[in-house]
């Protein structure tokens, strides 16, 4: 890595800045990139506290071999807990705010940021062209994505990754225990074996994750504030759906929370089956919360045995919810649209003998009543 910055002109001999906005030592020994990684690591978040929930800090890159009109040859979003809060491509060649409450960073920010793209973007155009090469393609549309975070639990656990893809599909990653690179295919050697050649790129990539990301996230949380910290309960409903082979399953949906951890579990009585349940990864909705759902097959009319159990943030207790099952629901509806028939019908028959006696000039309606008009009456007292 420090090789390929030096042939683009990107560092000076001696000490500079990776793309990450860590010193570079390029003059050897990737020992004293170690301590000074290693101390940049154990950096601590000090006395703040965290906001609580589960936070996260992803960037995407993505760098193609041809641009076109609207096109550019190097994009990348920045995302807080799947929100983008900055962007930036070749295009405009700016590093530009995604979210309202990054707009009160100051200018310094914007151009720091801008030089670091302007860095990957050479990075990983270079990137593309050997990848290409590898892959025996020397012309046409390809292209490399590099996804990179951390993520911080409410329990205080801590987990990063850094992945780096070739025409959408996985080619390297990192794993961060051994600080080795894994090919997902034997096409993608070529480029373990490259980066394996200096060391000291995976120590940055490790030192990154593990302590700048963490850091600048809770920077982030901070300048977010309630939009990043807030917690919005969820709505739940279950559904029931028959298969093809007559089989039945109950969905349990949650829509609508924030933040991401909430916990679904479908109970039959007093036992939790875990086994039996089927899981989704949490998904954002794209208003700023989050989706996910929860299925278990069950038997023909037991569906009312199986309860959806939810927690979250947001809720003071564990919510329970079971299927309604539709005849009870059009139960419901009958009884109220028939007492409303009812009473329409009763009111129309009062109306029109009241008409009746008015228009044959009978007696005085206030002094005379038909059976049926006392009959309505008494019915409405």
């Amino acid at each position: 890595m420090l090789l390929l910055l030096q042939l683009l002109g990107l560092v000076p001999e001696r000490a500079a800045e990776s793309p990450w906005g860590l010193p570079l030592v390029a003059d050897g020994p990737a020992s004293l990139a170690k301590v000074v990684m290693a101390e940049l690591a154990n950096l601590k978040l000090g006395n703040k506290p965290w906001p609580g929930g589960t936070h996260s800090l992803h960037y995407h890159y993505l760098a193609v071999s041809e641009p076109g009109p609207g096109l550019p040859q190097f994009l990348a979003v920045g995302y807080v807990d799947d929100q983008p809060f900055i962007h930036y491509d070749s295009c405009v060649d700016r590093a530009k705010p995604q979210a309202p409450w990054m707009a009160t960073v100051d200018a310094q920010y914007w151009e720091t940021e801008t030089q670091k793209q302007r860095t990957w973007a050479k990075v990983q155009q270079v990137e593309t062209w050997t990848v290409m090469g590898y892959h025996n393609r020397s012309s046409g549309m390809h292209s490399t994505q590099r996804m990179f975070g951390c993520e911080i639990r409410e329990d205080g656990r801590t987990s990063s990754f850094w992945q780096f893809g070739f025409d959408g599909q996985d080619h390297v990653s990192l794993d961060l225990e051994t600080l080795s690179w894994v090919s997902a295919k034997p096409a993608a050697v070529r480029t373990k074996r490259w980066w394996e050649t200096e060391r000291c790129y995976a120590e940055y990539d490790k030192a990154y994750l593990e302590g700048l990301c963490l850091i600048s996230l809770h920077r982030y949380l901070e300048l977010g504030g309630w939009s990043l910290t807030r917690k919005e309960p969820p709505t739940v409903q279950v559904t029931r759906h028959t298969a093809q082979d007559g089989g039945i399953t109950l969905k349990c949906w949650a829509r609508g929370f924030y933040p991401r951890d909430i916990s679904l579990s479908w109970w039959l009585g007093e036992e939790e089956l875990v086994l039996e349940t089927e899981y989704v990864e949490t998904r954002p909705s794209g208003d700023g919360t989050y989706q996910t759902w929860a299925a278990v097959r069950v038997p023909a009319r037991k569906e009312d045995w199986y309860t959806c159990h939810v927690q979250h943030s947001g809720l003071n207790h564990t919510l329970t919810v079971a299927w309604e099952a539709p005849s009870r629901q059009w139960k419901t509806s009958a009884v109220v649209v028939s007492t409303i028939f009812t009473i329409t019908f009763l009111l129309m028959a009062g109306v029109r003998i009241f008409i009746k006696q008015y228009s044959q000039g009978g007696e005085d309606p206030q002094n005379s009543q038909s059976p049926a008009t006392v009959e309505a009456t008494q019915l409405f007292c």
